[in-house]
């Protein structure tokens, strides 16, 4: 079989000649769109950006989506709110310590083994020692009762323990071992059939599946950069494709655009510590004497026109950002703010910034409001909005140098330079991890700025505590902002946030990708989530 990438070029350059000549035979072309369309109707090709390292659920496959191969205790519906899925009922004791599932007696694995109360707590044992994306420390233990009965006990009251199951696909405890990530057998909607790393991923569809059967029955996933995967849809080779901001202007027949709301945002993360010298555990420097001063990170906070931002760099596809997760019922809505020049400016004059040289740059000390913001080579819109907010800023006499490196550059150099960085999580789960000070500082894409706080993390922890989703919200809220203090850009403003984006996603006419839950950040993977709604129209 030739690979993916080679039948691409070969297609590009038919499409070539055939522009040259501009002739053909009409009838032929008819007749093979036509076996093109009909051998389609139960197959799909999507291009992605974003190749998952395992599709093992307990090392963080599927982490904030659904995993597909697998099934999970409880799922989300599209707007946010639980359903069950391999569980027919759960409860909760008053003390919220103790969870007990009762599951389904007609789900099977695809090897022919059912699903069981077993699988469902070695699942979670399992996740929990693996200590990865999935966070379980706060579980004591998950015991089968019986075939169709799981306890889970908790060290303390959890409020984000539901948002969590919906995103760990359950593992069969009979056929799972380290090889297990490439070769996963699953109770999910789909199965396996071959995965070529770093070019594609076959599954096909879970014939004894519990649930509806999907309409699409072969799925291949092919992970391509922002330009291949445009010019694979250009070549009408894929029939779902991620593409950008800056990229999704371009319009190609037989196809349109769907831009999915997310809350997958990118704003600049800004170390709050000055460079004292220290390091991480890894050996990265640890500072900035330049954005620690808050009136630097307030000032670009209210410098930046993220209305503007959103309708030139990112062409409409996306709205001004506010936190991490505006629109969500955990947001305080206070948090949002308006463009303010004269007040930013006004913040840096108060606190001793000014320009003394005449070079556009103010200075406080002999220290110029100079500092790089470092993004991901290659990433169009990461790249785009760091710009455009670093000329922005410029009116406030603060120099942004923006800079493309690697992630194994930008893992090193976080803790002491800006990141345009990229978070988003259809979950209140990302708001703690953002925050808490345990966390920062650590080697890992949350926290780098190093923020910490008792009071958010008095918040934070009530908001896990809580036994009900009312009280879990209004302390997620105050963290952000208590009125004094908090997370958002009007308290001590870590992170300034700039836009939402939207996913921008090109759809041949014809194929239905379903209601599309929200999304949360990811390059691609949110899109199939939901891959047993698809299906082609019928004519």
């Amino acid at each position: 079989m030739m690979h993916f990438k080679k039948i691409l070029t070969i297609l590009l350059s038919l499409i070539l000649m055939i522009s040259i000549t501009a002739c053909g035979n009409p009838s032929e072309a008819t007749t093979q769109e036509s076996m093109r369309v009909e051998t389609a109707k139960d197959s799909v090709v999507i291009a992605i950006g974003s190749e998952p390292e395992t599709l093992d659920p307990t090392q963080g496959w599927g982490h904030g989506n659904s995993p597909i191969v697998q099934s999970t205790l409880v799922k989300y519906t599209a707007d946010l709110t639980f359903e069950n899925d391999l569980a027919t009922d759960y409860t909760l004791s008053p003390d919220g310590l103790t969870w007990t599932f009762i599951i389904r007696d007609d789900a099977y694995f695809t090897d022919g083994e059912k699903v069981t109360a077993a699988d469902i707590a070695f699942t979670l044992e399992t996740a929990k020692a693996a200590r990865g994306s999935i966070d379980l420390t706060y579980m004591e233990s998950a015991v089968a009762q019986d075939d169709t009965t799981v306890v889970v006990t908790l060290t303390q009251p959890t409020s984000i323990f539901l948002n969590t199951l919906a995103s760990v696909g359950i593992v069969p405890e009979h056929a799972y071992d380290e090889n297990y990530g490439m070769n996963p057998v699953g109770s999910g909607p789909y199965q396996l059939v071959e995965w070529m790393p770093q070019e594609q991923i076959l599954f096909q569809v879970n014939e004894t599946y519990y649930g509806d059967i999907p309409a699409i029955k072969n799925v291949t996933v092919v992970f391509m950069s922002e330009d291949a995967a445009l010019a694979a849809v250009l070549a009408g080779e894929v029939d779902a494709s991620y593409s950008t901001a800056t990229l999704g202007t371009t319009e190609v027949d037989g196809y349109h655009i769907e831009a999915i709301p997310s809350a997958d945002n990118r704003g600049f993360t800004l170390p709050v510590l000055p460079n004292e010298g220290k390091t991480t555990p890894s050996g990265a420097s640890i500072g900035n004497d330049v954005t620690c001063n808050l009136e630097i990170r307030q000032a670009i906070a209210y410098g930046i026109d993220r209305q503007q931002v959103a309708d030139i760099v990112l062409n409409g596809f996306g709205r001004p950002a506010y936190s991490e997760n505006d629109g969500m019922p955990w947001n305080n809505p206070e948090v949002v703010i308006e463009t303010n020049v004269p007040y930013a400016k006004q913040l840096l004059a108060d606190a001793g910034w000014e320009d003394t040289d005449g070079d556009g740059i103010v200075e406080k000390n002999g220290l110029k409001a100079e500092f790089s913001c470092i993004y991901p080579s290659g990433d169009s819109v990461r790249q785009a909005v760091a710009v455009a907010a670093a000329e922005q800023v410029k009116a406030l006499g603060i120099q942004i140098n923006v800079e493309g490196i690697s992630w194994d550059e930008i893992m090193q150099r976080m803790f002491s330079d800006a990141v345009m960085m990229g978070w988003g999580s259809a979950i209140p789960n990302e708001t703690y991890y953002l925050y808490r000070s345990d966390g920062a500082l650590a080697d890992d894409f949350y926290n780098p700025e190093g923020y910490m706080s008792d009071v958010t993390d008095r918040y934070l922890d009530a908001a896990l505590a809580a036994l009900t989703v009312e009280e879990a919200n209004e302390n997620w809220k105050k963290a952000q902002w208590d009125g004094m203090t908090g997370t958002s850009m009007q308290g001590e403003c870590p992170w300034v946030w700039i836009v939402n984006l939207d996913h921008v996603t090109y759809v041949r006419d014809g194929l239905f990708i379903g209601e599309q839950p929200i999304h949360g950040h990811g390059h691609g993977l949110p899109l199939i989530q939901n891959l047993q709604e698809w299906a082609w129209e019928k004519h």
